[in-house]
Formats: structure tokens, sequence, C-alpha cells
């Protein structure tokens, strides 16, 4: 049994009342603004919209055994705003819906960053994240739970991002919070284990994300290899845009270029059943990082089951593929809660 707290947006929760756990979502990114309501409402905020969008959107989880979503939002994208005050709202998810919920923090890639962050110093950022985990994150007054997901860029780690990176691992040493990790499209994975390492850090306290979309097997393989957790994370999102950096302001009129990328859930659903078999269900964790930008391109997995499709259909899929029910369980209990755990 997994000993110790886990420090949801409510307060310590033992382990073992967390349930099956999706441990890399984004609560308050379901929607870019009020439109389902109509439009901005007098007497009601945005904020009230958020809550109830993200309360429905997650209505389906307790039947499936689903007890606790983790937030990994960083500072200023997917809903949470630059300073992180609004991780209040979490507060409001959770009592709501009757879920436990876990707030990371991180910042994101460079062209995403907040100004703060990218001026300020390792020192700094490493104060501001031990902040973070003991008073809470902004003014909300909400403990993080998790560091992450902290981000390293596609085919390249930025010196901002390495600052990012070491300051989240020296927070995650002395504060015994777990890590995870963002690859873009799964590459720097290795790069960001030898910072990992440079830095002492606890590998088995350490999940190395989005490793179901770098296109080759072998290296998720060489990244087990080495001790950490590996993140399947995007299970349901089969196609995706590359978000590398803000859209342009003024974009001239016409037709224009964009890159984009498929991995199909079948791949998924092979890949994990292979690490399964070769001894890696230990050091696997599942989640969907659903996103409203993003359900428009996968409408018949996230558009069509939302949360619900990962602890339905692609569990299906992987029991099909001789991955056993205790062995899921592994994935989306154990191993998360072992990650989530502190002293």
């Amino acid at each position: 049994m997994t000993m110790g707290v886990v420090h949801t947006v409510l307060g310590p929760v033992r382990p073992e009342h967390l349930g099956r756990i999706m441990h890399h979502e984004h609560l308050l990114s379901l929607t870019p603004g009020p439109w389902l309501a109509g439009g901005p409402r007098p007497g009601s905020s945005d904020e009230d919209e958020l809550v109830a969008l993200a309360v429905s959107a997650l209505r389906g989880l307790a039947a499936l055994g689903i007890g606790t979503v983790v937030d990994l939002s960083p500072y200023g994208v997917v809903g949470r705003d630059a300073d992180g005050n609004n991780v209040a709202l979490l507060r409001r998810i959770s009592r709501e819906s009757s879920l436990h919920i876990v707030a990371g923090t991180a910042v994101y890639l460079e062209a995403y960053s907040p100004r703060w962050a990218v001026k300020a110093d390792l020192k700094s950022m490493t104060e501001r994240f031990l902040r973070d985990a003991v008073d809470g994150i902004g003014a909300s007054g909400v403990r993080a739970g998790v560091f992450g997901e902290q981000a390293t860029s596609l085919d390249q780690i930025t010196a901002h991002e390495e600052k990012c990176l070491r300051a989240a691992i020296r927070a995650q040493r002395e504060s015994g919070l777990g890590l995870t990790t963002h690859t873009t499209h799964g590459s720097m994975a290795l790069e960001q284990i030898d910072i990992l390492r440079q830095e002492r850090a606890d590998l088995s306290r350490v999940v190395i994300g989005h490793m179901d979309t770098h296109p080759s097997l072998d290296y998720v393989r060489e990244v087990a290899r080495t001790g950490v957790s590996l993140a399947f994370d995007t299970i349901g999102k089969q196609n995706w845009d590359f978000f590398l950096e803000p859209e342009p302001a003024n974009r001239p009129d016409g037709e224009f270029v964009k890159l984009a990328y498929h991995q199909s859930d079948s791949t998924r659903a092979a890949r994990i059943a292979a690490l399964v078999q070769e001894g890696h269900v230990d050091q696997i964790l599942l989640a969907q990082d659903l996103t409203g930008a993003e359900v428009y391109l996968n409408p018949g997995t996230h558009g069509q089951s939302g949360y619900s499709y990962l602890g339905g259909t692609f569990t299906a899929m992987l029991l099909e593929r001789g991955v056993t029910e205790q062995q899921v369980d592994t994935m989306m209990r154990a191993n998360p809660a072992r990650l989530l755990a502190t002293a």
C-alpha cells in the first residue's frame, strides 16, 4: 500500500481513497470563452461558466471508478492565468463534482511563458515553486500537489526552459512532491533526464510526459530503462496541431500552412501492451490531456466521450490486447498514487 498523503485542492487525502486517477488534464481549458452560455451574461462571471462546464464534463468518471483528476496547467496557458490566482476555481470544481483534484504548478514553453517567469533567475524561480507547494499557487491559497507539466520545446531545450526545469527539480527535492514533465512530441526526453541526473533528482519520482506521441517505440523503451515513469497521456487525441508559439496577432488574409500530427489510439494501445509485456507496467501512467481547443480535431474520441473515453473505450482496447484489468488498475491507480504521495 502507498504510504503518506496526497495534497488535493481541498486538503490532504490518503492515497487509497483516490480511486483511479487521470494524472494529466486541464479543467479550466474546456472552452475558449462563455460561448456555450450564449456569451457573457449580466450577473454571471466567466468563472461561473468555467466551473459549471468542468463539473458537467466530469460527471461520468465516478461510474468508471475514477475518483481523482490532476490539473497540470502551467502558468498562463490551458486555462490558468499568468499569476495562478484562478487555481481557486479548482476547489469549487472539486466540491461540486465530488472528485478529488490535485493542482500542479509549472512554466510552459518559453514562447508561452509569463514575462515574470522569463525574467526570473534560477533561485527566484525555485523559491516561487516552493511557495506554490507550501503556501499556495498565486493568491489562490491552493497548495500544489505536484510539479508539472514542466515543459521543453520541440527538439531543443532553451536556456529559459532549462532554468525552469532545474528550478522544478530543486523544489521537488526539497518538498518531496512528484514531478511531471512536458515533452513536445516526445522529443528531448533523454536530455531532460540528463538534467534530472545533474540535479540529483530521484528518477522514481519523475514522470516524463507525452511519451505516447513519440514516433519510435524503441526510443520510449530507452527512456523507460532510465527508471523514470512514462506518461501515455494524450489518449483520444489522435489528431493535433503543433502548438510551438502563440498565433500571430495580425495574420494576413488568405491561405496559410500549419503543421499537424496523427497518432492513432490503436498504436498507443499496442505500445502499452508491448511495454506491459516487457515488464514496465509499474512505470506507465494514463490520461487524456483533453482541451477544448483540440476536441474539434477528435470528434470520435474526445468529442464523443469526453473524459470517459479513457476509462471506457480505451481501457477496452487494452484488454483486447492482453492487458489485464489488474494491470490497468496499476497504471491508473497505484502508479499515479505513488507519484503523488508525500511523507
